[in-house]
């Protein structure tokens, strides 16, 4: 017999999707359009539309083999109505951490649902390790005997970009996306005016220059950056490092002082790109979830 918690948990779950029911029906406009980004460690945001549905993206664990943690536990449970992946790395793809009614795992194509329009288009994870502290890409080869370079790269190494519209807003997260996508690609994604973009001073996804050429192609109104190190989340043993050095660097610069920041399209900042910066505040409680050990 297998392993009962083998795959999608779902099953054991014992709330269910009347809310969801009830949204579908409902086509009425939501009378504030403003839009609710909450941050939750790493590259994991929640987006709130303004009629309320929930869309949590990137949900991060540890590696399964527990061989090299990045977290000091696996993400929180929480409740959501959509949950969506952008590639298929532990630290992107922990949707059975959510109780989620809809799962959308590297979406190719476009979801509706209410006032939520959710568009993935699929490309490619940075490989240029040029940057970084370590060069990633040749310990893979030489230890892994993975060549994680397109157009053949396994499955973990392509990546999904992903568009999130709802109040007027189009909002990109980037996942771990590579900084030179083709002409294509750049096309598809047309105007943004939120970019959730891996930054970090250790430059793990991609170097800073990497990051400047994605914000001159995109002009954000806003960028967030994701994917860096928070002291009491991320373990040392993931090699991030706090985006705090290159956030003050940039020179239009908000520091948010808590987890959740609110947007709408009448009130995007005058001076772009402003950068919304979290630091260390997470949209979940870190104090139970040390004293849980995650669960």
């Amino acid at each position: 017999m297998g392993d009962i918690d083998e795959g999608l948990q779902s099953w054991q779950l014992r709330t269910n999707h009347n809310s969801m029911i009830e949204h579908q029906w409902n086509r009425r406009p939501a009378p504030e359009q403003t839009v609710a980004l909450s941050y939750f460690g790493s590259s994991a945001f929640r987006i709130t539309s303004p009629s309320g549905i929930t869309v949590m993206l990137d949900p991060w664990r540890n590696l399964p083999t527990r061989r090299w943690d990045w977290y000091f536990y696996d993400f929180p449970k929480t409740a959501v109505d959509i949950g969506v992946a952008t590639h298929a790395h532990f630290d992107h793809d922990a949707l059975h951490r959510l109780d989620a009614h809809v799962l959308l795992d590297r979406l190719i194509g476009v979801y509706e649902f209410a006032d939520v329009r959710i568009t993935g288009i699929a490309d490619k994870h940075a490989t240029d390790s040029s940057s970084a502290s370590y060069d990633f890409k040749k310990i893979i080869r030489e230890f892994g005997n993975v060549d994680i370079e397109p157009p053949n790269n396994p499955r973990s190494w392509d990546n999904c970009l992903i568009i999130v519209e709802t109040g007027g807003l189009r909002i990109l997260h980037w996942g771990d996306n590579r900084h030179n996508a083709p002409d294509e690609v750049w096309d598809a994604i047309g105007q943004i005016d939120i970019a959730l973009l891996p930054v970090d001073e250790s430059q793990h996804v991609m170097g800073f220059h990497h990051t400047q050429e994605i914000i001159d192609r995109l002009k954000p109104k806003v960028v967030v950056p994701h994917h860096y190190y928070i002291w009491d989340v991320v373990q040392r043993s993931s090699t991030l490092m706090p985006a705090e050095p290159w956030v003050g660097r940039q020179q239009h610069t908000r520091r948010m002082d808590s987890a959740t920041t609110h947007y709408s399209a009448a009130s995007l900042p005058a001076d772009t790109p402003t950068i919304d910066y979290f630091g260390d505040h997470v949209a979940f409680d870190k104090a139970r979830w040390h004293e849980h050990k995650g669960g």
